[in-house]
């Protein structure tokens, strides 16, 4: 066996306990092997990945981004959502490029390696590219091309429904299998009644999930609510967009009803708390969502409007938030945020990982707790949701392979990536000022 044996450490287990442990891990399968307490024999020629003074976590799973959005981190800051993206980001994103978008995935890529993410969902353009930059960083994704029609003629909008389609079945299974797919349009009221409902009529005959953007602000909810006289989610259904597969990004603003539309379904739920706080969304009713019996997982957004990608950046805000929208200090504690960014995410996106279980999907983040910060250990749990930073991440691993060592990235050359990324987003804003 082609091992590598992760030695020394303290292991997060699935019940939530930490326990003195060595994980050994299949690399040629991608699968943990054992998890044990170092009185077994570790595998002949077996590679070594020290994790003393560490704890030995499942990777972390970022379920909603829009991950080449790097390159306009910090390009246009405190305003509203909507606003925000007819003024400033869908300007911008009029003058990306393929290009540009591969150098900002690759980019993304290094700050969630860096920060301990091993598997994210992404919903832009260029998705090829995406998945290019995927492939090359080892990591776990499912991925959608975002499909707006507003403000398009009918064979456009129709063009990009089917663009959307299109890349859920090409890319799917890319990368050694460790991509899959999703028909992504962006919202209930970004795409057409007629559009939405053909896209998830097609989806549902493929087989292909589907990932969109849900009552994320009141102006997402009103309109559909004024005009039918039913909320987003009945309307979702109602379209056929609501299964066990498909899983909606934000959720700030459902009701009772919605919640238990969305439990019954089991249709999962993406908290964005960085993203809704900047951008004064709202306050996600997670507690209550979790209560119902939905699954929540955690992503950043894009780096547009977080400004990172450093889950445990989100970790900590969806615990704080959780518990100010709840009114409540026990609500959203440190042990669920941790299962919402592990197990929840990888359950809301229906891939690999999430737990550290003999035969569960070696997906890994090795967090060093020797630092002030980090200092006294009482509860190690508490300290990822509440003490930790990316930064702490010493290593990566994804699928059974080591993308992060000691700090080093080791599948992309990260100095290389930065200073393309730079070099891109510069002349996408020149671009822009001057269009």
């Amino acid at each position: 066996m082609n091992a590598l044996r992760v030695t020394g450490g303290r292991v997060l287990r699935p019940d939530g306990s930490v326990t003195e442990s060595n994980v050994t891990v299949d690399r040629d399968a991608g699968t943990i092997v054992s998890v044990d307490d170092g009185d077994g024999t570790p595998p002949n020629g077996a590679e070594t990945l020290d994790a003393s003074g560490s704890l030995v976590i499942p990777g972390l799973v970022n379920a909603h981004t829009h991950v080449a959005m790097t390159l306009l981190r910090g390009y246009a800051d405190d305003k509203p959502l909507d606003p925000w993206l007819r003024e400033d980001i869908w300007p911008a994103e009029a003058e990306l490029t393929p290009d540009d978008v591969e150098a900002g995935a690759e980019l993304g890529a290094v700050e969630m390696i860096r920060s301990g993410t091993t598997a994210f969902a992404d919903m832009y353009f260029a998705m090829d590219r995406v998945a290019h930059a995927v492939d090359r960083a080892g990591l776990r994704a499912r991925l959608g091309h975002g499909v707006v029609t507003v403000g398009k003629d009918d064979a456009d909008a129709r063009a990009d429904v089917e663009e959307s389609l299109a890349v859920a079945r090409e890319l799917d299974g890319a990368a050694d299998g460790r991509i899959r797919t999703a028909f992504m349009p962006h919202s209930l009221t970004t795409v057409g009644e007629e559009f939405l409902r053909e896209g998830f009529a097609e989806a549902r005959d493929a087989g292909i999930p589907v990932h969109l953007h849900a009552n994320e602000t009141e102006d997402e909810v009103d309109p559909i609510v004024d005009g039918r006289g039913e909320r987003p989610i009945a309307y979702a259904d109602g379209l056929g967009a609501l299964g066990p597969d498909d899983f909606f990004a934000h959720g700030v603003h459902v009701d009772e009803s919605e919640i238990d539309r969305l439990a019954d379904a089991g249709t999962a739920v993406v908290h964005c708390p960085a993203s809704n706080m900047k951008l004064a969304s709202g306050m996600a009713p997670v507690q209550r969502l979790r209560e119902a019996g939905v699954t929540v997982a955690l992503g950043t957004d894009g780096a547009a409007s977080n400004n990172d990608l450093d889950l445990f950046d989100e970790m900590r805000d969806a615990a704080m938030l959780g518990k100010l929208a709840a009114d409540d200090a026990s609500a959203v504690p440190a042990a669920a945020v941790v299962e919402m960014a592990t197990r929840g995410g990888a359950d809301a996106l229906n891939l690999p990982g999430g737990r550290i279980e003999e035969g569960a999907a070696a997906d890994l983040a090795v967090v060093d707790l020797d630092a002030p910060h980090l200092t006294p250990v009482h509860d190690p749990v508490s300290h990822l949701a509440y003490a930790a930073r990316g930064s702490d991440v010493r290593h990566t691993v994804c699928d059974g392979e080591i993308l992060m060592r000691d700090r080093e990235v080791l599948t992309l050359d990260a100095d290389a990536v930065q200073e393309r990324a730079a070099a891109a987003a510069s002349e996408l804003v020149d671009r822009v000022e001057s269009a």
